[in-house]
């Protein structure tokens, strides 16, 4: 009987503050027993500034290599949180503000606070799917083999969550579950639930944003 082949996984951390040591790094640990526990290999991390043309170039060599490429880390609503950016950049797909996360944004804040800085965590690369974040509404996203995580430990715990379920723990297993790469564009957790019941002042509200597919 031919063992199946083990699937594998990288880790990207992206952040200034890891590099200067301002912040001490808790997500690789917690990430590699996380996949160890449920069958998939960690088999490298690299940590990389918040500089664009560095997230692109550790991005487009370690997603090649692994089944899996977790990013943590510039997701945030300050000028220097440039992952999604990078991202979408690495893949070669276009950006914008998605309405499902203005949306999410909405449930938390009153529209009036809705500034320019918050409004910067919901820009998302076109194709992606949403993960979610139960924490602080704002959520990361997973297109192709890329999963993109907050770098705030107890945020990046409940998105790890989120898309565990949907993993494959080993090679030629298929995962229809919300948010996986065989998902055919589904929405997660409360995204999902919210589209049936978007009111309509939120759809009025939510019309001059760039429409994509929901489902």
């Amino acid at each position: 009987m031919t063992q199946a082949a083990s699937v594998t996984a990288a880790v990207l951390i992206i952040g200034d503050e890891i590099l200067s040591g301002r912040t001490k790094d808790q997500n690789i640990s917690y990430i590699a027993d996380y996949l160890s526990k449920i069958g998939i290999d960690l088999r490298e991390a690299r940590v990389v500034p918040d500089v664009t043309a560095e997230i692109v170039a550790a991005v487009n060599a370690l997603r090649p290599r692994y089944d899996y490429l977790f990013t943590t880390g510039g997701i945030g609503p300050t000028h220097d949180d440039i992952t999604a950016d990078a991202i979408a950049a690495a893949l070669g797909v276009e950006i914008s503000e998605d309405p499902r996360v203005i949306y999410l944004l909405l449930e938390r804040i009153k529209p009036e606070d809705l500034n320019e800085a918050r409004r910067r965590m919901a820009r998302i690369p076109h194709g992606a799917e949403l993960v979610k974040n139960r924490i602080s509404a704002a959520p990361g996203f997973w297109i192709g083999n890329v999963i993109v995580m907050a770098g705030v430990p107890a945020i990046m715990r409940a998105m790890l969550d989120e898309v565990g379920r949907s993993l494959r723990p080993h090679a030629g297993h298929r995962r229809d579950d919300c948010g996986g790469p065989s998902a055919g564009g589904r929405l997660c957790g409360t995204a999902r639930r919210n589209r049936r019941r978007l009111p309509g002042a939120f759809d009025r509200l939510l019309s001059g944003f760039p429409r994509r597919r929901l489902s």
